[in-house]
């Protein structure tokens, strides 16, 4: 049985492979759980250098990797490239503070003890990425995992199973053992296979609410470690201090990149009723400089969105929240090109919305923002935990303290001032209620693929 890789640019075939069978899946565990026993045995240091030399591989063949990105996912050619840079970033950091994070923990002495805790490897991860953001999604738990010990199996969305095989070949150059890292091209019954198979101790999934759950019934009762990031319907709050240029640039960027495909994208605004009025124009007047088109012209900024299944879900969302009094600020018109298929859509703003719209309660994941007037922090915060996800939710305003005043009562596992849409590698990724469990970078993130062990020696 094959899968069919179809680019959202124009539909063209990209590329065709056949997918993993059982006796796939347990030759590629086995051979992972051989390799991981030495693995462990491996020096920090030198596990170290091939993760450094594997990044090195990648950033060599950047403008290949960003050519294939956009062709596989649709992002606009000039921002693709970015993302190699973030892999680097984030990857390199986790290599850096490994040591640090994974050193043994030492109590406070004892006379006549010598006790500590170690971190040990889990044995197989599994790490199921997606397509929106293929390499920083992956990269997210890969690097880490191999750090601390463990042997690795990624099983990427078919929609970028490219970047699956440029993982293997960036770590195959940088002299990874055989079988600490490997791929598989699955299908959903094939997945759950792999996820639920006795060899594997940690599964790390990056997808929908949908996918987290068919996943946790997949490894139910198997007693094994799972992370989940999920969905989100992130939110931003623009006070009445906002400094308003600024908001408006940044807000719009963290709605609309990615034609608005991101995890932790800005899906819902909410505005003091001081500043609504100008940010509304503003807001409208910078969607303007957006151009839809063709993702490989170098001057496109909004690209397709990843299928026409996608959009589709898109425009009924607007449809629904218009037929229920919210009025559609952008003239789609004017994005209008003959050429464009129907996973192009344009960007869209609607007020006189409100939360028995889905369009502020479900996640829509492309490129609409629906935008609230309040009139207090009060009202804000309200509005902001009224959500079924909890990923990240970004204040615009020049008073910190103010910021950490709300943050503190904010149901989310991130809280940015003044920025958004952003995973920095030191501090934790974390979701909560539906946006997910676990967490992801810093030296946190080791906690979850490793395992304590106890060391308690009495010396006669």
């Amino acid at each position: 049985m094959k899968t069919v890789l179809y680019s959202p640019i124009d539909g063209r075939v990209l590329a065709e492979r056949e997918l993993a069978k059982l006796i796939d899946i347990e030759n590629a565990l086995n051979c992972a759980k051989n390799a991981q026993q030495e693995w462990a045995q491996t020096e920090i240091k030198e596990r170290a250098k091939i993760c450094h030399k594997a990044i090195d591989a990648l950033l060599q063949k950047k403008d290949e990797i960003a050519h294939e990105i956009t062709l596989q996912m649709g992002r606009p050619i000039q921002y693709s490239a970015g993302e190699i840079n973030g892999l680097e970033e984030r990857g390199r950091y986790m290599i850096d503070n490994a040591e640090s994070a994974l050193a043994d923990h030492l109590v406070e002495e004892k006379n006549g003890f010598n006790r500590f805790i170690r971190h040990e490897p889990l044995g197989v991860v599994v790490t199921i990425a997606p397509w929106n953001y293929p390499y920083l999604t992956a990269v997210n738990s890969i690097i880490p995992a191999i750090m601390a010990g463990n042997s690795v199996v990624l099983k990427h969305s078919n929609q970028t199973l490219l970047c699956a095989e440029r993982f293997a070949e960036a770590f195959a150059t940088a002299g990874l053992p055989e079988g600490v890292f490997q791929f598989l091209h699955l299908d959903h019954e094939t997945t759950a296979q792999l996820v639920s198979h006795d060899s594997v101790d940690f599964v790390s999934f990056t997808g929908s609410v949908a996918g987290g759950e068919a996943i946790e019934k997949s490894v139910a009762g198997y007693f094994k470690g799972l992370a989940l990031e999920l969905g989100g319907k992130d939110p931003a709050y623009i006070r009445e201090d906002a400094n308003l240029a600024h908001a408006i640039e940044n807000v719009l960027d963290g709605a609309f990149f990615n034609s608005g495909q991101s995890c932790c994208g800005v899906e819902r605004i909410y505005v003091h009723e001081s500043l609504y009025e100008r940010f509304v124009q503003g807001a409208i007047n910078q969607i303007y400089e957006y151009k839809l088109g063709n993702p490989l012209d170098e001057s496109t900024t909004l690209g397709p969105m990843v299928s026409t299944k996608a959009a589709d879900h898109i425009r009924e969302q607007i449809q629904n929240a218009v037929a229920q009094g919210a009025r559609a600020c952008v003239d789609t018109s004017y994005f209008d090109r003959d050429e464009l298929g129907a996973a192009y859509v344009a960007p869209q703003l609607l007020t006189h919305v409100n939360h028995q719209m889905n369009i502020m309660t479900e996640e829509s994941f492309g490129p609409v923002i629906g935008v609230m007037s309040v009139a207090s922090d009060e009202e804000a915060i309200k509005l902001m935990n009224d959500s079924p996800f909890g990923l990240t939710a970004s204040i615009w305003t020049e008073d910190e303290s103010q910021a950490l005043l709300i943050g503190d009562q904010l149901e989310t596992g991130t809280v940015f001032m003044n920025r958004c849409d952003y995973l920095d590698p030191a501090l934790a990724w974390a979701g909560v209620k539906q946006s997910g469990r676990g967490c992801a970078l810093s030296s946190l993130g080791y906690q979850q693929l490793t395992r304590p062990k106890s060391f308690h020696l009495k010396r006669i």
